[in-house]
């Protein structure tokens, strides 16, 4: 066996210095002074302030990028889509025919017409009791085949 002539020293100061340690005061101030050193810090205080400028920034980009695709994107209703009627002297066109019917005429005629009140309320056209007997004056939009396809009130 290898004999060490350190060996018995080495086991001299080993069992001597079994007998000390620390007083119990010394080594609880050490713990909490390591314990308020280097506290458990929450998530959010463990990023630095250039880290959270950093994700902020990628944040914003991302809600611009977001609300550009979203403008730019084509909304219901618009170009595309049937179109919306057109004002004409502050009076629109009342449909008589469906939209499809009206689309596919290829020369549709415009006459001027006198209507009685009364053929305006099956339209929805509000009409008093008063003046249910009158007459009103009309632009109609006929199709070739002399259909009506709608229906203006003019103001004269």
């Amino acid at each position: 066996m290898n004999h060490d002539p350190i060996d018995p020293a080495l086991a001299a100061l080993r069992s001597a210095s079994a007998d000390c340690s620390t007083p119990q005061r010394v080594e609880q101030a050490l713990m909490a002074a390591f314990a308020t050193q280097f506290a458990r810090k929450r998530w959010y205080q463990r990023l630095s302030p250039a880290q959270w400028g950093l994700a902020g920034g990628l944040g914003s980009a991302a809600a611009a990028m977001l609300a550009v695709l979203i403008l730019r994107a084509p909304l219901p209703g618009a170009a595309g889509d049937a179109p919306l009627p057109q004002l004409d002297d502050g009076l629109a066109f009342i449909a008589l025919a469906s939209q499809e019917r009206i689309e596919q005429e290829p020369h549709p005629r415009m006459l001027e017409t006198s209507l009685p009140r009364t053929e305006l309320a099956a339209l929805g056209v509000p009409v008093s009791p008063d003046t249910a007997g009158d007459s009103v004056r009309a632009e109609m939009l006929v199709g070739a085949d002399g259909a009506p396809l709608a229906l203006r009130l003019s103001s004269q």
